[in-house]
């Protein structure tokens, strides 16, 4: 397992009216957090923030392309992100003590934050799919080609980490300042992850280690990794 200093390239916020960050996602060219009872969206490149929904927002949040999704207390939303409107509902695999949320190959990934699991999640039924073990608090959940990332904090203690998405084993960790906790990672789709900051009201990015060659595009997951049937 490799381990370095997560390398803080960027910090946004605090927001106004938004006391704390909880779930982060991107869609590609914005970035969205919830705030307890909004969802909120802010330019990267500028750091302005552009417009919120009035939506339960509690935890993680993740997008699909095309709608996103957001826990709040025991349920995931599905959202249309032009209007506002909550499409759809679905039990949340925690039953409330869910934390991260990410989408990726057509499948929701749900962070339990104390009982240190990840469930990979039917969107459509809630279904749990797979269930991968760690040994630490998790906190916001990301794919990137065809890794799987999660945030940890405890204490004053806080890291990102990749995990083997068969087993669970960590492959590496990127340490956080102390003092400084993840509450919410979604990557960017390319060299940086953005991280939610919990009651500092703020999301920082952290540049993603450079690897030796490219392993694929997106949030693929490994082919040998997919559930049968």
């Amino acid at each position: 397992m490799s381990r370095s200093t997560a390398e803080i390239v960027r910090e946004y916020g605090p927001f106004s009216g938004a006391d704390s960050v909880h779930g982060v996602t991107y869609d590609g060219q914005n970035v969205w957090f919830a705030a307890g009872d909004k969802l909120n969206a802010f330019d990267p490149a500028s750091g302005k923030m552009l417009r919120s929904i009035d939506v339960a927002a509690h935890a993680g949040t993740a997008f699909d392309g095309q709608h996103l999704f957001q826990l709040a207390e025991d349920r995931i939303q599905k959202i249309d992100p032009k209007t506002g409107r909550v499409l759809a509902t679905i039990p949340a695999p925690g039953g409330g003590g869910d934390s991260g949320l990410a989408w990726a190959e057509g499948t929701l990934w749900v962070g339990q934050y104390r009982d240190r699991k990840i469930h990979q999640v039917d969107p459509q039924t809630g279904a749990i799919l797979r269930t991968i073990e760690s040994n630490r608090f998790v906190t916001g959940v990301t794919w990137i080609d065809g890794e799987l990332w999660h945030g940890t904090w405890e204490g004053d203690e806080s890291d990102l980490r990749r995990v083997d998405p068969r087993t669970g084993e960590v492959l590496e960790k990127l340490a956080m300042p102390p003092g400084v906790g993840v509450s919410g990672l979604e990557s960017d789709g390319g060299d940086q992850f953005f991280c939610g900051g919990g009651r500092s009201g703020k999301v920082r990015t952290v540049r993603r280690p450079k690897r030796g060659s490219a392993t694929g595009s997106g949030s693929q997951i490994p082919v040998d990794s997919t559930p049968s049937d």
